[in-house]
Formats: structure tokens, C-alpha cells, sequence
């Protein structure tokens, strides 16, 4: 029988995600050095809280075009506190003024303050939310598996470069690996640390066999993947979806194209 791996887009083994909140001025200069290497960003919006420290909503279009653009609730309450009620408004309306500025479902949240519960997660799909990011981090690449409690591989304060290191050096091709770096962009500017991402991007960017993706593209590529319909014999798969998935079939990448049934030679 067919030996059949799933694969990243084009047949890769190793994904890289950013997540930043808040969307502060900073934002700027991280957008551009993500620019300057290939790298894709997620960034969260309180789009309720408006002060002269944070990007201009005629921006954003300009600004964020590459990148993925998300909620982090419309005034970032400690939404583990409030009623059921408040975290519902708080979600929807920032999808709302978020999705007049894109012309965009936006579908991804990060829990501010980091406070979430049970009752919130299972909340959020009815909300047309997709996926959540918590605080802390794993320090490993491991693909998630409760999107709605998603804790990242590291902050860029605690051993960005030494785990980037690590996942560079990955190359055991059997495995998916997928490296999530989060925080605030203001806080560059605070510990007067820019060098270490400009370094992590300039070590993990432009590389062949990693896919640069957003946190929304990460799900919506693997839930493709999940739903991909195989004949019994394993050898031939048919993608519902509009858009492709790759596979290992015997060692060799094959493209399962949008609609289309693929026979494994």
C-alpha cells in the first residue's frame, strides 16, 4: 500500500506563524522587517480603543496587505470575568468594524489579558471564530490540537533565537513542525530590543523548506488537509476544496488540486 504523508504547501515539512497584538505604531517597522523576509504576521486589533499610539484605521489596508488581521475583543476586558453577554458583544462588534476596514471574514482572536474559560471557547464558533491564541510558551514544534486554546512556541523575549536555531536545523522530513512566535510590538521599543527580531527574521527568512504563513492560513490549510476523501486502497484522493494540498505519496510531492481527483502512479 501507498505510503501517504500530509505536507505543507509544496511539499514542505516546517511552518513559521507570527502573532502580534494590539496594533500599536510599532507595528510599522515590525511589518516591514516581516516585509523585508518573505514572513508572514497575524496582527490583533482592539478596534474600540483609539489613542494617538495606535495605527490609524485608514492605514490598515496599506499597512497589514499580506498579513492577517484578527480580533483581540473591541476593548480588551478580562473577558473570564464578564457575562456571557459582554464577551459576545466584545467579539462581534470587533469583527465588525474589523471586517468594514478589510472587506474580510476575520475569523481569528487572541484572548486579552489572556483570560479565557471553557464556556468562552466553546462560545467562540458560533461567533465565526476559528482559532485562539493563550499566553505562554512550549518551546517545541508541535502542531495544535485544541485551536481554541493555541499556546505558541515562544514570546520574543524568552529564547526566540535559541529556539529558531533549533528549527532551522530541523530536517527529519517524516514530521510536520510548525514554529509560533508571539507579543506586542511596543515592546521593541520599551526593552530597546529591536535587533532580536531583526536577527530571527534574517536567520529564519527567505529559506525554501519553510512555509511562511498566517495563523488563519495555518488553519484553513490543515482543515483541507483534514478533510481530504481517500479511497480505500489508498491510491487516489479527491479534495473537495477550491484550493490544493499536498501530499508524500511513496517520497514523491503530490499536488491534490481544488476539485479534482488525484491518482497516486
Amino acid at each position: 500500500m501507498n505510503k501517504v504523508y500530509i505536507c505543507f504547501p509544496q511539499g514542505k515539512h516546517k511552518a513559521l506563524t507570527m502573532s502580534y497584538d494590539d496594533g500599536k505604531e510599532e507595528d510599522r517597522r515590525l511589518v516591514k522587517i516581516f516585509n523585508q523576509h518573505g514572513i508572514k504576521g497575524t496582527f490583533h486589533i482592539n478596534s474600540g480603543i483609539r489613542d494617538q499610539v495606535r495605527i490609524p484605521f485608514e492605514e490598515y489596508a496599506g499597512l497589514y496587505e499580506g498579513h492577517e488581521i484578527a480580533c483581540h475583543t473591541l476593548t480588551h476586558p478580562t473577558i473570564e470575568r464578564c457575562p456571557l453577554e459582554k464577551v459576545v458583544y466584545e467579539v462581534l462588534e470587533d469583527r465588525k468594524r474589523l471586517e468594514k476596514l478589510t472587506g474580510m471574514p476575520v475569523r481569528g482572536l487572541s484572548y486579552p489579558n489572556g483570560s479565557y474559560n471553557e464556556e468562552i471557547k466553546r462560545l467562540l464558533p458560533a461567533l465565526g471564530i476559528r482559532y485562539s491564541r493563550i499566553v505562554g510558551d512550549t518551546h517545541d514544534f508541535k502542531l495544535p490540537t485544541d485551536y481554541y486554546e493555541w499556546k505558541a512556541t515562544c514570546h520574543h523575549n524568552n529564547n526566540l533565537l535559541e529556539d529558531g536555531k533549533r528549527f532551522v536545523e530541523l530536517n527529519k522530513k517524516q514530521y510536520l513542525y510548525l514554529m509560533y512566535v508571539w507579543g506586542h510590538s511596543y515592546e521593541f521599543s520599551r526593552d530597546d530590543n529591536w535587533e532580536v527580531m531583526e536577527q530571527f527574521c534574517r536567520l529564519v527568512g527567505g529559506r525554501d523548506d519553510i512555509w511562511y504563513t498566517t495563523n488563519i492560513g495555518f488553519v484553513d490549510y490543515m482543515e483541507r488537509a483534514k478533510g481530504l476523501q481517500f479511497g480505500a486502497d489508498n491510491t487516489f484522493v479527491y479534495n473537495p476544496y477550491a484550493a490544493s494540498v499536498f501530499l508524500s505519496v511513496n517520497d514523491r510531492i503530490v499536488e491534490a488540486k481544488g476539485g479534482e481527483l488525484t491518482r497516486f502512479e
